[in-house]
């Protein structure tokens, strides 16, 4: 099924503001959360179809290679963008939407049916790499398996950074939920205040023993095999990312994204220009002034075009549909050939003696709307 547009989920226009935007995803939050619908899946769809147009929309960055792209800018289908968003990636990326600790505390009284409470979820560094594409990849689109050497959980304490189950248990302190609570009485009345848990900074654990292979940190150096899905159609410089696939956090905590930056691998005889490629093709004075039949490479493979008798050094001759797809688009660009015509730099004794004999020729000299066929005509069967 196709994803609806993130303006329409939102119900902003595409000229929203950033606090539009944030305005109307709190709206959403609020009306969909899982604690004010249990046991609703629809709610929990539209709540997390909500966050993941908010992740997207809410990052400039993502924003324009939406506006530009559409999904496949930032496709959860090929793996990039906001897709894939779980529930606890939401609670600990948008608590800032509502000002801080346990965000939708102050609507639903207390965390409710959520096991998150205020706890402090960490969050891994997203990670950078580079893929280079050749032109035919670019074309159809590809499935890229890159070894990405990056920070992954500790196999040894499963990522807690405790040194057994026993080193590793709920903070006294906030009972796990990461934040204390303060009731404190004022003229208006009782006033409660939440901050964040000095003993478990955030966190909802206390770790008494570190683990020996990790030293506490819950994390390792590894290296793990990715599939990275490219759209057809990607250029030089593009980014795409890619969800949780970056260093992992430790305790449990969000994996941070990959970034893959888009390089282009140069084509031996073909260049790019936008969408259509281009192709400088040399034939000699015959050739150009009798027509002939020649092979030229496209990205699909080989092709066979006619030169017309006459051709002109200059003329340009368009292979429709031949060239690149735009992303997220079935439109296609044309191969563009540029005919040059090829004139020698070394003749030989016999052959300067004929063209010197032909350079009186009216033939020889450019006269706009007159064919040069006899010229070209003598010239090989000179030659032949």
């Amino acid at each position: 099924m196709s994803k609806r547009d993130y303006y329409d989920v939102l119900g902003v226009q595409r000229s929203a503001e950033a606090s539009e935007i944030k305005s109307a995803y709190r709206k959403l939050a609020i009306k969909y959360h899982p604690d004010r619908n249990p046991g609703n899946q629809e709610a929990e769809d539209k709540f997390k179809e909500a966050a993941e147009a908010y992740e997207v929309l809410s990052n400039p960055e993502k924003r324009q290679r939406y506006d530009q792209f559409g999904h496949a800018g930032n496709s959860a289908s090929g793996g990039f963008g906001g897709g894939g968003m779980n529930m606890e990636d939401i609670f600990s990326q948008f608590g800032d939407v509502f000002g801080g600790g346990n965000p939708f505390e102050s609507f639903f009284g207390g965390g409710g049916g959520s096991s998150r409470g205020g706890r402090r979820v960490q969050r891994g560094s997203n990670l950078r790499i580079k893929v280079k594409l050749t032109l035919e990849e670019i074309a159809k689109g590809v499935e890229k398996k890159v070894k990405v050497n990056k920070q992954v959980q500790c196999g040894t304490c499963d990522g807690t950074g405790a040194k057994d189950k026993s080193s590793y248990h709920t903070c006294k302190t906030c009972g796990g939920s990461g934040a204390v609570r303060r009731v404190t009485n004022t003229i208006l009345g009782q006033m409660q205040t939440t901050s964040t848990c000095p003993t478990c900074n955030g966190e909802g654990v206390e770790v008494t023993a570190k683990c020996t292979t990790c030293k506490g940190d819950g994390l390792v150096r590894g290296e793990e095999t990715i599939s990275i899905n490219i759209p057809a159609g990607v250029s030089e410089g593009m980014q795409l990312s890619m969800g949780g696939k970056g260093n992992a956090a430790p305790r449990g905590g969000v994996p941070g994204d990959l970034i893959i930056l888009v390089e282009e691998v140069p084509h031996e005889s073909l260049k790019r220009d936008g969408i259509n490629v281009i192709y400088d093709l040399y034939v000699n004075f015959p050739d150009a002034a009798l027509g002939t039949s020649v092979e030229i490479p496209t990205i699909d493979g080989k092709a066979k075009i006619k030169i017309e008798p006459g051709t002109q050094a200059g003329k340009i001759l368009r292979l429709k549909g031949k060239g690149l797809p735009e992303v997220n688009s079935y439109h296609k660009g044309d191969q563009l050939v540029y005919v040059n015509v090829w004139t020698p730099k070394v003749v030989s004794k016999e052959e300067k003696e004929l063209l010197e004999k032909l350079k009186g020729s009216s033939n020889f000299k450019p006269q706009p709307g007159r064919s040069e066929k006899s010229f070209f005509e003598r010239i090989r069967e000179y030659f032949e």
